[in-house]
């Protein structure tokens, strides 16, 4: 993997189209806000010659280098929807920086957080293209902290697990001790989990974690479409499905998710920022 001071000079040695091989940076874009992505990342993108882009994190942006005229790829994998296949996605990084052009994977979040980012590194170092990785903000910490929870407080936590729920718990392809979970008394955040968070909730409670603790839901974090719902795990389920909670969200399970502060200019969605 390059490193990330490469990102300083993205231009291939040969010039683009036809001079040689030219290079791929993987691209945390951040929970949504452009932002809210690193200066890394935004200039990565500002030099692209072509970017592959998710339908999560700062669109944007991509939108900015197609009208600029780069070549902009929709590969997004829409959770239970169009599905990109990875091994599609592995093939187009490749083909278009074999043909010596700039490549940037904008992905939402950070790569490496449940963002088969390390797949993709593997694949390009396979077919031996250059390869940078740019750390991104994590959802699975952003969303939270938007929403003015802190995932660990000095004396009421001291422990913070990130848990993939894009299966439900007895799932045959689940890798996930429901048990150890439950167990831990500190924060459990869960991504990719909208579709089974009443499972999850109702393992949880099942392996010993009380029905009463809190759990707040945070959708489309830092956008204009952000939303906060706030439940407990007995109420989990029934709550979003009463406020038609949609993916993105993420949900905080835990003492922490009860300590919510509210600034008083809050509002739904969107930093503020210059020009918008």
């Amino acid at each position: 993997v390059g490193d990330l001071r490469d990102v300083d000079d993205l231009r291939p040695a040969g010039g683009g189209l036809g001079g040689g091989v030219g290079r791929v940076t993987l691209v945390g874009g951040g929970p949504g806000d452009p932002g809210l992505m690193t200066v890394a990342g935004a200039r990565a993108v500002a030099e692209a010659d072509v970017v592959l882009t998710d339908h999560l994190g700062p669109v944007d942006l991509a939108a900015e280098a197609a009208a600029r005229g780069a070549e902009v790829v929709d590969v997004a994998k829409i959770p239970y929807g169009r599905q990109v296949a990875q091994e599609r996605i592995n093939e187009l990084m490749v083909e278009r920086a074999r043909a010596g052009l700039r490549v940037v994977r904008l992905k939402g979040g950070d790569p490496f957080v449940f963002g088969r980012g390390f797949e993709e590194v593997r694949a390009c170092e396979a077919a031996g293209v250059p390869v940078t990785v740019v750390p991104g903000v994590t959802s699975a910490t952003a969303a939270p902290a938007l929403a003015g929870l802190s995932l660990t407080h000095r004396g009421l936590n001291h422990d913070l697990t990130v848990v993939s729920g894009h299966v439900p718990p007895g799932h045959p392809r689940s890798l996930v001790d429901w048990g150890a979970v439950a167990a831990m008394r500190g924060t459990t955040v869960l991504i990719m989990a909208v579709r089974n968070a009443r499972a999850i909730a109702a393992e949880l409670v099942d392996r010993g974690m009380d029905a009463a603790t809190p759990a707040v839901v945070v959708e489309n974090a830092s956008t204009e479409g952000e939303r906060v719902t706030e439940s407990t795990l007995a109420r989990l389920g029934d709550d979003m499905d009463a406020a038609g909670v949609r993916s993105p969200a993420v949900i905080v399970v835990g003492a922490a998710a009860g300590e919510r502060a509210v600034p008083a200019d809050a509002r739904s969605g969107g930093l503020s920022r210059p020009g918008r």
